[in-house]
């Protein structure tokens, strides 16, 4: 947009403010710093969660996202692990990298309580004598190539076999069950536009058959074992992480969301909930996505997911003001809100933050190697379980098989039995509910599935998340596919059609 266009929006902002339309302008009004935080925290998490150069992330993950970012200045303190961003006129946001909280957007200085590598050490890109600053344009046209400091870290891993290590089946021991030549020319063809913003874009993909690991594929400047952002498929390991707490009897799902918390632990909005109609909300309403609140999945720049997202500290109390619109347990609606208020229920069974931010990794990634996973927070504390999974394509494979086998990790069980069924049982009977499930798309369902009508198994499942991001489980066949990218133009991708291009390979 042209500086006089800018210009013109924020005087008209002006104009409409001072005439009693706030309400109207209110989200308008946040846009720039909404930019900056989008543009700190995306920045951050690619530098300092999957290691990527600074520069490669700004110019390849955030610029392309929206005209509007070319605007925001980008600062990156690689000593302290953080980002700052500030957009022409508006305040400054800054991301810093809290260990297993990953990068928190907003979060105080003081709340960096981990040992930081020195500078210099894998991951770093540019100079760290001083914050590297300028415009979003400029840097992208200087992006410098650097190793990957995840893939560094992954690597000690990928010599060994799967499921110990990441490296795949050699291609002559994949066996009859599978046309090799078939699944090589898919596997080709998927990375085809990579690397190219308005192209399919993908960044990796994996194919675990019958628990071998036949394909881990990354595209250039993205080898296996880079931490890739998951989006919305973070939603269905917020979905084992709450099946887990259900099951140790930490957590009643069918309890009403003002009950389900510590008496010490319950946030300011759960007495509110009290007085009107959102009492009536319980636990496994979020679980299913249908709480009935007036809510929506708005991506513009200035809707309700950017706004919770990067406009404040805490993203279910952002969640929690939207009032009730549906009696509970009636409508389905794909909500981000729902997710991010289960996670804050969630965190109000544990004594201490602390224990909160280690259990997903005690409880889920270290039984199962997945030694890159991250999930990170928001500045409160809370998960961010909507949005903000990191792990690697094999990783992410783990976490589907694991899904598959419900529960069951090379012989051991790591997620208590039953998390399958719940995550396949539709969230409504009939209608789009009939599609979704336990925070997981059931993708096959052949009257409301995202794939219905294409051939595939009716028993598929997968965690779908924004730009692409896939991992496609189908139990009855003992496999998953996992496809990550940042796929910006929806046309250039079709999950349906490449899972199904896959499993044709695998007899």
């Amino acid at each position: 947009m042209a500086r006089r266009s800018w210009i013109g929006l924020g005087i008209t902002l002006a104009v409409l403010a001072v005439v009693g339309l706030r309400p109207v302008v209110a989200p308008y009004a946040a846009l720039p710093a909404n930019a900056a935080g989008m543009a700190a925290h995306g920045v951050c998490s690619g530098a300092f969660v999957a290691g990527r150069p600074w520069r490669d992330v700004l110019a390849q993950d955030v610029i392309p996202a929206s005209a509007i970012l070319r605007w925001v200045e980008v600062s990156v303190d690689e000593t302290g692990r953080s980002v700052s961003a500030r957009f022409p006129g508006a305040a400054r946001r800054t991301a810093r990298w809290l260990g297993e909280r990953g990068c928190v957007l907003d979060a105080p200085a003081s709340a960096a309580r981990v040992a930081l590598p020195a500078a210099g050490s894998a991951g770093s890109a540019g100079s760290a004598d001083a914050p590297a600053t300028e415009s979003a344009a400029k840097s992208a046209e200087r992006s410098s190539a650097g190793p990957a400091a995840g893939a560094a870290v992954a690597a000690t891993a990928t010599s060994a076999p799967w499921p110990v290590g990441n490296a795949p089946l050699a291609l002559p021991d994949w066996g009859p069950d599978v046309d090799a030549a078939a699944l090589e020319r898919v596997l080709d063809a998927a990375f085809e536009g990579a690397g190219d913003p308005a192209g399919a874009n993908a960044r990796g993909v994996a194919v675990v058959h019958r628990g071998r690991l036949l394909a881990d594929r990354g595209a250039p400047g993205f080898p296996p074992g880079t931490p890739l952002h998951g989006w919305s498929m973070t939603k269905t390991v917020l979905g084992m992480l709450v099946h887990q707490l259900a099951a140790e009897g930490r957590l009643e799902l069918a309890a009403p969301v003002v009950d389900a918390f510590g008496p010490a632990r319950a946030p300011g909005w759960a007495g509110r909930w009290r007085t009107d109609t959102r009492a009536r909300i319980r636990v496994e309403d979020l679980l299913y996505m249908r709480d009935g609140l007036d809510q929506r999945e708005d991506y513009a720049p200035w809707g309700s997911v950017p706004r919770m997202l990067w406009g404040g500290p805490d993203v279910a109390a952002f969640a929690a003001e939207a009032p009730a619109q549906m009696p509970p347990g009636e409508r389905w609606r794909y909500l981000s809100a729902s997710a991010n208020l289960l996670a804050r229920v969630a965190r109000s069974r544990f004594g201490s933050d602390d224990d909160y931010w280690a259990w997903p990794r005690r409880v889920l990634f270290d039984p199962i190697g997945a030694r890159t996973a991250t999930l990170e927070t928001d500045a409160d504390g809370t998960w961010i379980g909507s949005s903000y999974l990191w792990a690697s394509t094999a990783d992410w494979a783990r976490l589907g098989l694991l899904m598959a086998r419900d529960g069951q990790w090379d012989g051991r069980r790591v997620l208590a039995p039953g998390w399958l069924a719940r995550a396949s049982a539709p969230a409504l009977a009939d209608g789009e509910g009939r599609g979704y499930g336990a925070q997981t798309w059931r993708a096959g369902d052949p009257q409301a599935g995202l794939c219905r009508g294409r051939g595939l198994p009716p028993d598929l499942l997968t965690m779908s998340g924004h730009w692409g991001q896939v991992v496609a489980i189908v139990p009855s066949r003992d496999v998953v596919i996992v496809r990550l990218g940042w796929t910006f133009e929806r046309s250039r991708f079709d999950a349906c059609a490449f899972v199904g291009q896959v499993l044709a390979t695998l007899r």
